[in-house]
């Protein structure tokens, strides 16, 4: 395999500090700066801690320099409560505004560092005109590998774990002049997840995993592939939403963690925004707490949920 595997042995220490399985735990999902009007979430019995996304830019401001600020405030919030903490290092964005990659990669020398991209964004809901970091660009990718590498150096075993964003992406790979292919993306992400784990010894490493562009029902298996590199190398997978039985997901990473419950290191799932406008086919109505809680513990053997703060049973007002 092109993105190669991280020595066994370099495993050793790893394999006594990844914890067995967990009784489901209730995340408090939400994005960088957020979470200080959050507080009387966080402080609720129920919410074990927070996952944070900090996009890429937000973290290096200019090349080599980084800005953990943001986190370190994050994880004092949640440590101050007993609460823990999981960042999600974002480089793919679901608005046309958000270029949020550092402006050194958005020039000539890495290709411009993005790609346009189309995503869903829910039930009812419109498209939405994106980006996505050109992570098969292997300069670009150095880059956000000496990400990684600098946020373990600062918070490896602080943070509870750290979560790399989905698989699926859309663009328009007809005109494409970026050098995508669908094996070159699958192999950057790999590569990208066998770094992260390289360079996290103690936190949780999760990558969100639901579908692979190219692929449909595993027939490059980029999924199978997937999971049994995460089961061998104690990483969690996860996704981004949780839509009990919904028949593009059960075409793609569903089943996976069906038939992996119980092997991988952690499974971490997510009710974000778009996840909560979609409906139970048989009532007509929007999937309650207890059915999605219900499918992602049962059939997708969910340790965490990440709850996005609209969630109607959090109470926001």
């Amino acid at each position: 395999m092109k993105f190669g595997i991280v020595p066994c042995a370099a495993f050793a220490a790893h394999l006594a500090l990844t914890a067995p399985a967990l009784a489901q735990e209730n995340f408090l999902y939400t994005g960088n700066g957020d979470l200080p009007g959050l507080q009387e979430i966080l402080e609720r019995p129920d919410i074990g801690g927070a996952q944070v996304v900090y996009s890429w830019k937000a973290l290096e401001p200019s090349e080599g320099q980084y800005d953990f600020s943001a986190i370190e405030r994050d994880l004092a919030a949640t440590d101050a409560l007993g609460k823990k903490l999981f960042i999600q290092i974002q480089d793919r964005f679901f608005d046309v505004k958000a270029r949020n990659i550092p402006a050194y990669l958005q020039t000539a020398k890495y290709a411009g560092g993005l790609a346009a991209q189309v995503d869903n964004a829910g039930e009812g809901q419109p498209q939405g005109y994106g980006w996505v970091a050109l992570q098969w660009n292997a300069d670009l990718r150095a880059r956000y590998q000496a990400l990684l590498v600098a946020l373990a150096k600062k918070f490896d075993g602080k943070v509870y774990g750290i979560n790399l964003p989905e698989t699926a992406i859309d663009i328009d790979m007809k005109h494409d002049q970026t050098g995508f292919s669908c094996d070159a993306y699958f192999d950057a992400e790999m590569a990208n997840l066998a770094a992260a784990r390289a360079a996290f010894a103690q936190s949780h490493v999760v990558q969100y995993a639901n579908f692979w562009p190219c692929e449909w029902e595993n027939d490059h298996n980029y999924m199978g592939r997937l999971f049994a590199y995460a089961a061998r190398n104690k990483i969690g997978l996860g996704g981004p939403d949780v839509i009990p039985w919904r028949k593009g997901q059960m075409k793609n990473a569903y089943p996976f963690f069906h038939q992996m419950k119980g092997k991988l290191a952690l499974v971490a799932m997510a009710v974000q925004e778009p996840t909560l406008t979609y409906k139970n086919p048989k009532t007509g109505k929007r999937f309650t707490k207890e059915e999605l809680v219900a499918f992602a513990r049962d059939y997708l053997g969910a340790d965490i949920v990440f709850w996005s703060a609209e969630s109607p049973w959090l109470g926001k007002k």
